[in-house]
């Protein structure tokens, strides 16, 4: 136990050894789900081994989205973004991202959980102000055109993903 200075006594938890059910939450717009269901799944899951959390397969039905959405964030060691204007146009994508920023603040101690992909180009004028922020101040990284650079961005993903 701790003492905060507004919350009182909390527990210390040691989130660097907490097991979690996923490796990762895939925060994705729908439209995007071919690169999804095609790339990211075959890289990271079918050959790098890790285990994802994707919305249309794992989330419960019957219960509420935004609980859905918390819970998957929670029970991820990492959430990762697939940024497009597909995403940036959708509500629940956009709660998606703030909600990973509040776990990883608060409920992480500001452990960075948050790993972007830009899976177009996206000028900066078309960003939010707390997207903005983000990308100033964190490492992202942008999906290739060319075959050489898909090898070194599934390695950067997993390495990402796995750290």
């Amino acid at each position: 136990m701790t003492k905060n200075r507004f919350r009182g006594y909390v527990p210390v938890i040691d989130h660097a050894n907490k097991t979690y059910l996923y490796d990762a939450f895939i925060s994705y717009a729908e439209q995007d789900c071919g690169f999804v269901h095609n790339d990211v799944i075959k890289n990271l899951e079918k050959e790098g081994s890790l285990k994802l959390c994707l919305h249309k397969r794992d989330f419960l039905p019957g219960n509420e989205i935004a609980a859905n959405i918390t819970s998957a964030i929670h029970n991820s060691r990492k959430t990762v973004v697939i940024l497009s204007p597909h995403y940036l146009a959708s509500n629940w994508c956009r709660f998606e991202f703030n909600m990973a920023k509040m776990e990883s603040m608060y409920t992480r101690e500001n452990e960075n959980i948050l790993f972007m992909v830009f899976l177009t180009n996206i000028p900066p004028r078309e960003l939010p102000l707390m997207m903005m922020e983000f990308i100033d101040s964190n490492s992202y990284i942008e999906y290739p055109d060319d075959e050489f650079g898909n090898v070194v961005f599934w390695q950067k993903m997993l390495e990402a993903v796995s750290a």
